[in-house]
């Protein structure tokens, strides 16, 4: 699976782009957004999504 971001709640720190492994977090228009097809969920890098653990508005959720 992978991680999203509620765009909603997101208040476009850019706190998550910056510490994504494998670089799936990118901005456009000033939304931010979570490439399904290269996020691993940080999957042998660390233990936990990084992007959640930095995120300050809890905006991040597994994807469906």
């Amino acid at each position: 699976m992978a991680m999203k971001i509620v765009v909603a709640e997101c208040t476009v720190c850019g706190s998550c782009e910056f510490v994504c492994p494998t670089k799936a977090i990118k901005v456009k228009d000033d939304i931010y957004s979570i490439d399904p097809t290269k996020c691993k969920e940080c999957v042998g890098f660390f233990d936990s999504p990084q992007c959640v653990a930095e995120c300050p508005a809890d905006c991040i959720v597994q994807a469906a």
